[in-house]
């Protein structure tokens, strides 16, 4: 009993070690991405930032505007301090306050609505980049491709041009 015991744990063994060669000898096709990469040569991150950039140049210019206008309101305060009533120069330092509370304000709220607005136009961007991803791998038999988190990948792995190549061919059309 005792050799038959020996004889089922060297079929279990041999068994085991063949089997796990056959796995370790099957080739897989590994890809990675560089996501940074794509979205910085991607043609829609590109349209994305030039209409970010036309949507929000007016009010961005509208806040160069005021910092000019505070800016000239300042000098003038300091320069003529000394001359003013005590009236005139109360006056002038809570419009002071006040413009520069409205600016910093106005600032937040320019920030936020660019944020938001650069979060969901990259947000539709990511979705694309993720259906043309999958879309490569399928075709190229891909069994993994990584993204992020990679800490080194060769350009042998490297389908970051792939991706940005399908999305050329796919158009510049950002919304969908």
């Amino acid at each position: 009993m005792n050799t038959l015991f020996k004889s089922i744990i060297l079929v279990t063994a041999i068994l085991a070690f063949t089997t796990t060669l056959a796995y370790a000898e099957e080739n897989y096709k590994i890809g990675a991405v560089n996501a940074n990469r794509i979205l910085q040569e991607s043609p829609q991150a590109e349209a994305a930032i030039k209409m970010l950039e036309k949507e929000f140049s007016p009010r961005d210019k509208g806040l160069l505007a005021a910092q000019k206008k505070i800016k000239a309101l300042e000098d003038k305060f300091n320069k003529d301090r000394a001359i003013m009533s005590e009236q005139e120069r109360s006056k002038l330092e809570r419009d002071l306050v006040a413009q520069q509370r409205d600016l910093k304000r106005n600032q937040d709220e320019f920030r936020e609505d660019l944020n938001f607005r650069r979060n969901e136009e990259f947000g539709k961007i990511q979705k694309r980049v993720v259906v043309a991803i999958q879309k490569i791998a399928k075709e190229n038999n891909y069994d993994v491709i990584l993204g992020e988190g990679v800490i080194f990948a060769s350009s042998k792995v490297d389908i970051s041009g792939l991706v940005i190549d399908f999305l050329k061919k796919e158009g510049n059309a950002v919304s969908e």
